[in-house]
């Protein structure tokens, strides 16, 4: 019997860049766990913040008649207290467990798009400092984590503090929009085989309807916040 011989030629593997590590591979990484922790760690971060401002609110409140802090101050420290809690440390503490575990559950090497993840968590850390340096550019904004108009507009907060707070959030909503695509293609692309959506766990399912939520909610308040951003800026009249 003829045997068919077939000559191969050899391929130069392509050799990959060593991990630098350090604090520095923490900064460039792109693997899921790490990204996942460092969501968590932020998350708790603002988290400690967040309560901190819950407490001057209680001693404000502790006593009638109490000066401790003013009203501005109290209406500054009441909205940023809210907006943190929420946009800070609540919804990036379930992306931050996503990101670690979804995966692993489903077999996954990584997410489907490793970079987009990291300039997700980059996005989500430089908005939330954004909105924490309005209290050092003029005062942080006053109008409740709602920012209902025209209460926001620029009449009724005439400070910075206001347009940073669009601004954090809108990058903030921007890094949740990318975050949650990923969740979304990697959750339905990247499953191992027999992997199942009958077989998936409990919380994969829910990090995922979760991530469809934040694709119908956040486009529409980012763009509202754009909206406002115009009225503030450049006398549009949207609202």
């Amino acid at each position: 019997m003829a045997t068919l011989e077939r000559s191969v030629s050899p391929v130069r593997i392509q050799q990959t860049k060593a991990d630098p590590g350090g604090w520095l591979s923490w900064l460039t990484t792109v693997d899921h766990k790490k990204i996942g922790i460092m969501y968590l760690i932020s998350a708790f971060f603002f988290f400690v913040i967040g309560g901190i401002e819950a407490l001057l609110i209680r001693l404000q409140l502790g006593a009638p008649n109490n000066t401790f802090l003013s009203p501005d101050v109290y209406n500054q420290i009441f909205t940023m207290h809210a907006t943190t809690m929420v946009f800070l440390a609540i919804m990036p503490m379930l992306v931050g467990f996503g990101n670690y575990f979804v995966p692993l559950m489903i077999g996954a090497r990584d997410m489907a798009y490793p970079r987009l993840n990291a300039l997700s968590i980059w996005l989500f850390i430089f908005g939330g400092l954004m909105l924490y340096a309005s209290f050092i550019t003029g005062g942080a904004p006053g109008a409740g984590w709602f920012a209902y108009a025209p209460l926001s507009g620029k009449a009724y907060s005439p400070t910075t503090g206001m347009d940073y707070w669009v601004l954090g959030l809108g990058i903030t909503g921007v890094a949740s929009i990318a975050g949650a695509l990923n969740f979304i293609v990697t959750t339905l692309n990247l499953r191992a085989p027999g992997m199942s959506f009958n077989r998936m766990p409990l919380f994969v399912w829910t990090n995922l309807v979760t991530s469809f939520l934040i694709i119908f909610a956040f486009p529409s308040l980012t763009v509202a916040q754009v909206m406002l951003f115009f009225d503030r800026q450049f006398g549009t009249n949207f609202f």
